[in-house]
């Protein structure tokens, strides 16, 4: 198992009542958003708008909004964004992720792996 079931409901709990909340993209997640929307501004950061769970598989994932006709089109593994110091909940986010994280490498699979990646 990689998640810690009662922290996965927390987290998404929390994070579904403080939404939209900001964070900035890693540098993986920003050449999948350029590659896919050629010509695009993409801003940093950008919003998340939705949260759901992809299972222990996936982990908690976030719709994002780039704004522009765009908007939400990105559903993302929160393991791919930074959510800064000062923003709500981000110490929890951070445990979430930095444990996920973790659990991953432990397991073999790197932290950009394409499969955290969904374009909608």
């Amino acid at each position: 198992m990689i998640d810690n079931p009662d922290q996965v409901i927390r987290v998404i709990a929390r994070m579904r009542e403080a939404l939209p909340l900001s964070a900035v993209p890693s540098p993986e997640l920003l050449g999948v958003v350029r590659r896919q929307s050629p010509g695009k501004d993409v801003p940093h950061p950008c919003h998340v708008t939705r949260v759901d769970y992809a299972g222990d598989e996936g982990g908690i994932m976030c719709g994002l909004d780039f704004g522009g006709e765009d908007a939400s089109r990105f559903f993302v593994s929160i393991t791919h964004l930074t959510f800064l110091q000062a923003a709500p909940l981000a110490r929890e986010i951070a445990a979430y992720q930095k444990h996920r994280i973790k659990r991953l490498r432990h397991l073999g699979v790197p932290r950009g792996h394409a499969a955290e990646y969904s374009a909608r």
